[in-house]
């Protein structure tokens, strides 16, 4: 017989949207459940640059967008959060570095110049130079720009193990996912063994998302998914870099971070315009050997000789746009008990959990005594991606 279980709130999905919505809820007195069918982190969350955006790479045309606007104030709450003195206790997880950069390898020009003169941009960003430069860039045959950006690059391994702890005992392993409804009313989701009943069901599950919907019968929201081509580099001659490189067009030439291994060795992750539309394109092969050139134009002074390449097809799962558009904020849609949503990016995580918090204010919802829950299969965490493709 199935077990019954009863929650304020069951989630579904263990990226970081539907783990720092738990970590909310539960410190906000909410019973909840959170049910993830593989590991925790592992399907885009540890895929992510670890970037906590503040808007500036979505202004690089001379304007804030609407991206930038909407995002602009998330570094400022992931800090108080690390601090441990925001809306969660972040405290523990590991800062790889405390400013993301914009890179110049040469003049700036054109559309540019207008960046760095508006006044939006000017709060954001400061230039550094000599022994401020990021480790990477400390080499006399170096003679581009660096402006530090009110930005941070966080471990994101690290912060799935935090926010897995503050989970506390409301962690399900669960593959198999049906509804339980009372007569036609949605209550709750069969998963595996349990029969689970909540308040609110939320859909976080990221490209999981497209076939819970399809499991529950319905075709909306959409779902659509942007393809990336990620490329890994690890060697012995790698320094830490966090940094976009300005390419003079809207979107940066090439975006790194860099990612310690277990074996004491640095990770460059690169994702930027040469992930997107021709690096998708690209077969494995080719965009090895693509980014192995941008990195000896770009980078001439770092010796690649044993450096080992990777690459990683990743899908951004998000709400349907006209034109696969990027959507400026976290979204969340309403189908009586069910919230269906997608943080968009790693940063607006605390987004997708206010547009929560706010449905569940509207529906004066409250956390109610429940007994505690059982022993349950936990979910382990995901492994770096790194750690995977380059051992």
């Amino acid at each position: 017989m199935p077990q019954a279980l009863s929650t304020d709130v069951l989630i579904i999905g263990g990226g970081v949207a539907g783990l720092w919505l738990n970590a909310r809820l539960r410190r906000q007195g909410f019973a909840t459940l959170l049910v993830e069918n593989a590991s925790l982190g592992g399907g885009q969350t540890l895929k992510s640059q670890g970037i906590i955006h503040g808007g500036t790479k979505y202004a690089l045309h001379g304007a804030l967008s609407g991206s930038a606007e909407a995002i602009a104030d998330m570094p400022r709450r992931w800090r108080e959060a690390l601090a441990g003195s925001g809306e969660l206790d972040l405290s523990g997880v590991r800062l790889l570095s405390d400013a993301h950069y914009l890179w110049s390898p040469g003049t700036l020009t054109g559309n540019l110049a207008s960046f760095f003169a508006s006044k939006a941009m000017r709060t954001r960003v400061d230039q550094v130079k000599d022994d401020q430069l990021p480790p990477a860039l400390q080499s006399p045959a170096f003679k581009g720009k660096v402006y530090r950006l009110n930005e941070l690059v966080l471990d994101v391994p690290s912060l799935v193990a935090r926010l897995a702890e503050l989970a506390g005992d409301g962690l399900l392993a669960g593959s198999r996912i049906a509804a339980l409804r009372d007569g036609e009313e949605l209550v709750g989701l069969r998963v595996d063994d349990y029969e689970i009943r909540a308040q609110r069901i939320v859909l976080s599950a990221g490209a999981g998302n497209e076939a819970l919907l399809a499991e529950l019968g319905l075709r909306q929201p959409a779902q659509q998914r942007r393809p990336l081509h990620m490329v890994l580099v690890k060697g012995p001659s790698l320094k830490p870099l966090y940094a976009h490189c300005l390419g003079g067009g809207p979107k940066p030439r090439i975006t790194v971070t860099s990612h310690p291994a277990a074996d004491g060795q640095w990770v460059w992750y690169l994702g930027g315009d040469i992930a997107e539309a021709d690096g998708v394109a690209r077969d494995q092969t080719a965009q090895i050997a693509a980014a192995r050139r941008e990195l000896e134009t770009l980078l001439p002074w770092i010796d690649l000789a044993e450096a080992r390449f990777a690459t990683l097809r990743v899908d951004r799962a998000e709400p349907a746009q006209s034109g696969l558009v990027r959507p400026d904020n976290a979204f969340l849609a309403e189908h009586g008990r069910l919230l269906v949503g997608w943080p968009t990016k790693l940063a607006l995580a605390p987004d997708f959990a206010d547009r929560v918090l706010a449905s569940l204010e509207r529906a004066d919802l409250r956390p109610a005594a429940r007994p505690p829950l059982p022993a349950l299969p936990r979910p382990p965490l995901a492994r770096p991606v790194w750690e995977e493709l380059l051992p």
